[in-house]
């Protein structure tokens, strides 16, 4: 099979088939275009928590971790980590002395900028390479793996939340 054709997931669940095809494209574009700080690996949750900053600056810790799933706890640990990596900044709130808000660093933002950009122009030339029909597909899909993504979120716990796996 080359490199650009399909895999056969047709023994799969579709929601095997999404986690190994989204797992795919984020291995083979990290590979192309690195890390943001290859210097300071940063853990999957430390990445997304230096995305929320980067899309929402001024978040606090609290909002933080309703958006993303995690507990508060989790996100000031999170929060130390990388201000004392130097990529975050914690400022307090004119309106209410008690919350800090928290942003990116100057050189945080921008190094996380250019390798948006980097990672952005890697997945339009591929993006470009495809056909016609597989471009429409996966602009079509967008939306839906975005709702898919909304209701799982954990503030969406749903009955089989609340089961044990045994």
């Amino acid at each position: 099979m080359a490199h650009n054709e399909a895999p056969d997931h047709s023994g799969m669940a579709p929601a095997e088939q999404l986690f190994t095809a989204i797992g795919l494209l984020r291995r083979h574009t990290r590979r192309r275009v690195g890390r943001p700080w290859p210097e300071t690996p940063l853990t999957g949750s430390q990445v997304e928590l230096v995305r929320l900053l980067r899309r929402r600056p001024g978040t606090s810790v609290a909002e933080a971790a309703a958006a993303l799933g995690l507990a508060a706890n989790t996100v000031s640990t999170l929060v130390r980590q990388l201000t004392d990596a130097g990529l975050i900044e914690r400022v307090r709130d004119e309106s209410d002395r008690r919350v800090a808000r928290l942003a990116l660093t100057d050189d945080a933002r921008s190094q996380v900028e250019r390798w948006r950009d980097r990672r952005n122009l890697e997945v339009a030339a591929a993006f470009d390479g495809l056909s016609a029909e597989d471009r429409e597909a996966i602009e079509s899909a967008i939306p839906a793996i975005t709702r898919l993504a909304g209701a799982l979120h954990p503030d969406q716990a749903g009955e089989s939340d609340q089961e044990v796996v045994r």
